[in-house]
């Protein structure tokens, strides 16, 4: 199961432990010629995984790696979070790590932009790696900023729809037939809602910006839009009309439910994300948000109804789009201070681009392949319903958040303004849109 926290929660921590990042360069991606990978060397691989089976699942894909160059001995640390590998690649020296994986998609632009992760461009020309044949544009996307690689996609995750089967019979539904538009997901919800009293028996789905996944950048997946921001780098959210027309809807359903105060009041009686008392594994919300890894948590929950998944609906009038979703994953990079940056190199693409590793580490995690030729690999072991999240992966119009010079700093100022307009502090969303975009290239600018 993925140990790595998911939302604005998570957005929040990010920002704060990647300022770190800022003065990480001291190293020189020009170590790339230092090394020679055919010698007998040891490197070190930091990970942020802690769970015992996805431990189990890097040891064992590390393991093949070995094998398969037995030159190269690597030493692996796990759970390391972000604010940990900041602090070690801005303090340098020979006992920070060679190779390093994150699951902070959303600050690649800053890791790219601070040179706190090396330039990979030199070791994919000299393997010829042809990476529009090995990985999906979007994972190519978010790996990368202006121009500078400075990481390759670790598996991905896909978000989707998950809905419990028996509560949509009770409440008359078609189990066989999520809805696909919002209009009809709005319907939806309200049919599976049960009040009681000032409260609710079992919600039909909680919009809040403060519920698990139900942040900006995941609704905003399923309506077309041109980026966050226009071909000169301004905030784009104030001039398409995408942006206000999603925060007009979540707003609608938001009201539609019961409003933003009943609906936290019942939030805040929620169980855990990421164990067995989440409210979609407890029957509390009908319907909820997340990734392909709620699979292996429904599983392990032994939860007692049965679970329909779904791509998320899209806007009324993109029906043509449904199927798509949001897409984020890990990363895998270089520290720049490594001397052993060409026997480093061999892990990372071994990882990355091989696809009975990549096939092995997802079927040992539970997490989308990150590469076109895994994510069709008949190796794949996964029961019927995770098809889903991979057509949802492959899916044309799939897409994720851009990449920025100070990460996630633009969605955390959206969301704030979003989550005021929720709760009806704020009346005027022309207005404030366009405050919300100034404010992000403020904060772009005074990065740079």
């Amino acid at each position: 199961m993925p140990v790595r926290p998911r939302g604005t929660a998570a957005a929040l921590a990010a920002t704060a432990s990647i300022a770190l990042f800022a003065t990480a360069c001291t190293g020189s991606a020009n170590n790339a010629a230092a090394d020679d990978p055919e010698a007998e060397t040891t490197i070190t691989f930091w990970h942020g995984w802690a769970a015992p089976a996805e431990v189990k699942a890097i040891e064992d894909n590390v393991a093949r790696f070995e094998k398969a160059h037995p030159n190269i001995k690597v030493k692996v640390v796990g759970g390391i979070n972000d604010d940990k590998l900041g602090q070690a690649l801005r303090a340098g020296g020979s006992n920070g790590p060679d190779v390093v994986s994150s699951f902070t998609t959303s600050n690649v632009g800053k890791f790219c932009a601070s040179g706190a992760l090396a330039d990979l461009k030199p070791f994919i020309e000299k393997d010829k790696l042809d990476l529009d044949k090995i990985f999906p544009k979007v994972l190519q996307s978010y790996t990368q900023f202006e121009g500078k690689r400075c990481s390759l996609p670790l598996l991905s995750d896909a978000y989707g729809l998950f809905y419990n089967k028996d509560q949509f019979k009770a409440a008359g539904l078609d189990p066989e037939a999520p809805p696909k538009t919002w209009s009809q997901f709005t319907e939806v919800a309200k049919k599976l809602t049960k009040a009681k009293g000032d409260s609710y028996e079992r919600l039909g789905f909680m919009p809040n910006y403060l519920g698990y996944e139900t942040v900006v950048s995941h609704y905003m997946s399923q309506w077309k839009h041109g980026g966050y921001f226009d071909a000169d780098g301004k905030s784009a959210v104030a001039k398409d009309p995408a942006f206000a027309e999603m925060i007009t809807y979540q707003k609608s359903l938001v009201d539609s439910l019961g409003g933003f105060e009943k609906l936290d009041r019942y939030r805040t009686g929620f169980g855990d994300e990421w164990g067995a008392q989440h409210p979609f594994q407890t029957g509390q919300v009908a319907m909820q948000l997340d990734g392909e890894w709620r699979l292996n948590f429904i599983k392990q929950a032994k939860v007692g109804f049965e679970v329909g998944v779904a791509p998320l609906p899209v806007a009324d009038d993109e029906i043509a789009e449904y199927g798509k979703g949001y897409l984020s994953g890990t990363i895998m990079g270089i520290a720049p201070q490594s001397r052993k940056q060409n026997a480093a190199w061999e892990l990372v693409k071994y990882m990355t681009t091989d696809t009975g590793a990549v096939v092995n580490f997802a079927n040992g995690i539970g997490n989308v392949p990150s590469t076109l030729d895994a994510l069709k690999s008949p190796d794949l072991k996964f029961d019927a319903r995770f098809k889903t999240f991979l057509d949802i992966a492959r899916h044309p119009a799939s897409t994720t958040s851009d990449g920025a010079v100070n990460g996630s700093a633009y969605q955390e100022t959206l969301q704030k303004f979003a989550g005021q307009y929720e709760k009806g502090q704020v009346s005027d969303l022309k207005k404030g849109l366009a405050d919300t975009a100034a404010q992000i290239d403020r904060d772009i600018a005074a990065a740079k």
